[in-house]
């Protein structure tokens, strides 16, 4: 970013100081405005998470890359290889990153860095940087499969465009490039609530846009020294707090395409482009990620042919992966250790959002992750368990909207480090916890691995799930507004049922769940959640007395009871 030429000079002559600069001050920043952006997040789910899963992507970032200046570390121009120090940055977002936020722009700074890695001698850092930031846009769209406006997405581009255009000025600077951006990036922040219903009707601006534009005025502080003024809505709205509730045990499960169809693909570059509109027109949940020839594929959709076909009519597609009912498989990887025990069996890892979870999942005999609302597990801990647990084939269980993103990037990255050794690794993208208790109970190790998955898919996919919470801002919902202290119900991952008491909401939950029959109610107790178990199953031996329960002291905080029926 610095247009000095000095010893640990990128190619570009943009100084790896201010790279390390760029990130510390990120990082102080996002420590500041954490909070803030929490309280703004309503979309996709209102987990209030989204700054700290940021923040906690930009620290893994900063981390890294001191770690690999070492001796350097305070004063990076000393270092003699720049490209080193930024390789680590980008591969130490995307270990740290934590969330569906946290994924996307891990995206943005690895792309970012790989521009400012690459540049060749004689480019003027304005050019650089402007790239840089148009790269980080292609990215973060890339690693969507169903781009939504007036999102951090939104955000990027318009910082990248207007990037862009500062730099076509022969006497433009890196500085003039990013000051451009960052103002770019406040007025389309302010502007989301335009774009996205959602925002409006909670009258705040997007949440992953305004860490966005933190990380952006940032980096024009680095430059300039100037403390840009941050934009959090429109002229003439309201920023409307939102509760800070969360989807986390108990998340979306929509309807969706009979299968999931998977592969690496070698192809061209130019040619991914194609390949993903292609997708778009045969299903949903496209993401196409990858660079350097090799490209991973990932597709939900009803014609397994085409979706192959597709990939053959670019490149050579392999280790495709098919599964029913819209499982997710990842590629095959083998962790690879100095001395490696020989791989065997089958293992499952489980993310747990409470210690009685946890306890569950263990004894059913699968590796536990901690996570939960405010504490998700970054991408690296994911990887870390699947490589360590040292089985052959491993299947891993989410649990958790916002997680599934992390788990298909520790499922790439360990397919980038150990492709070549044969170990099978399946992302079974299960939104709550009770989905996994379901797709767990089913798992059977004898079974050819394929079929194992779809069995443990096809049971979580059918679990009908709930739960009850306690709001604690003021929000719009579907059921209608909420004030603090309103009892809120949960039904399929939306907010549908608004009320004055839990035990309630409770019921009104579970006979929802029930309307379509049934013939298993799992109840699972979470912190504050005293009484209302009993109650719940109370209820069902009195209404349903056909139907069994079972009831399970979970230990998750903020829903105080978790709901299926199978």
């Amino acid at each position: 970013m610095d247009e000095r030429t000095a010893p640990g000079e990128g190619r570009s002559g943009i100084a790896l100081s201010s790279v390390v600069r760029f990130v510390d001050i990120a990082v102080d920043a996002l420590a500041v405005a954490r909070e803030e952006v929490d309280a703004l997040n309503v979309y996709p789910v209102p987990d209030g998470d989204t700054g700290t899963n940021m923040y906690l992507t930009v620290v893994a970032a900063r981390d890294a890359i001191r770690t690999a200046l070492g001796e350097h570390a305070d004063h990076p121009d000393d270092a003699t290889d720049a490209d080193g120090p930024l390789a680590a940055l980008a591969r130490g977002a995307l270990l740290g990153a934590r969330g569906n936020s946290g994924v996307i722009l891990s995206e943005m700074l690895g792309a970012a860095a790989r521009r400012i890695a690459a540049a060749d001698p004689g480019e003027r850092n304005a050019v650089v940087m402007s790239e840089a930031l148009q790269e980080a846009s292609t990215a973060s769209y890339a690693a969507v499969g169903e781009p939504v406006e007036g999102t951090m997405l939104t955000v990027m581009r318009a910082a990248a465009d207007a990037g862009t255009t500062a730099a076509t000025d022969p006497g433009a600077r890196s500085s003039d490039v990013l000051t451009a951006a960052a103002a770019a990036a406040r007025e389309a922040l302010g502007h989301t609530p335009e774009q996205l219903d959602v925002l409006a009707q909670a009258g705040v601006v997007d949440a992953g846009g305004r860490g966005v534009s933190v990380i952006l005025d940032a980096a024009e502080t680095v430059l300039t020294g100037r403390r840009p003024i941050a934009v959090t809505a429109p002229l003439g709205s309201h920023v409307i707090p939102v509760p800070h509730v969360e989807h986390a045990g108990d998340e979306l499960s929509a309807d969706g395409p009979a299968y999931e169809v998977m592969y690496l693909l070698d192809t061209g570059d130019d040619l991914a482009p194609r390949l993903r509109e292609r997708l778009g027109e045969l299903g949903d949940s496209v993401v196409v990620v990858g660079r350097d020839g090799l490209w991973n594929v990932h597709v939900h959709t009803d014609d397994v042919g085409a979706t192959i076909e597709a990939g053959m009519e670019i490149g050579r597609p392999h280790r495709i992966r098919v599964t029913h009912f819209a499982e997710q498989i990842a590629a095959q990887t083998e962790p690879h250790q100095e001395h490696p025990a020989p791989l065997v069996g089958r293992r499952v890892v489980a993310v747990a959002a409470g210690p009685g979870l946890a306890k569950l999942f263990e004894e059913a005999g699968a590796e536990v992750v901690r996570g939960g609302p405010g504490r998700r597990p970054s991408t690296g801990e994911l990887l870390e368990a699947i490589t360590a647990c040292g089985a052959r084939e491993v299947v891993v269980l989410p649990n958790d909207e916002p997680t599934i993103r992390a788990a298909l990037a520790a499922a790439s990255t360990a397919e980038a480090d150990h492709g070549a050794h044969g170990l099978r690794v399946a992302v079974i993208p299960t939104h709550t916890q009770v989905q996994g208790l379901a797709a767990v109970a089913v798992h059977e190790p004898g079974r050819a691995f394929d079929q194992d998955v779809t069995e443990m898919t096809a049971t979580a996919r059918h679990v009908r799930h709930g739960a009850v919470t306690i709001a604690a801002r003021q929000a719009m919902t579907m059921a209608g507004p909420c004030e603090p202290g309103d009892a809120l119900g949960v039904i399929a991952g939306d907010f549908a049922v608004v009320g004055d008491e839990l035990g309630a909401v409770a019921l009104i939950v579970l006979a929802h769940l029930l309307a379509a029959g049934g013939e298993l109610v799992t109840i699972v107790s979470g912190v504050d959640g005293e009484g209302l178990a009993e109650r719940a199953t109370a209820w069902v031996e009195e209404f349903h007395p056909h139907v069994d329960v079972v009831v399970y002291d979970g230990g998750q905080e903020r829903y105080p009871l978790l709901m299926s029926v199978e």
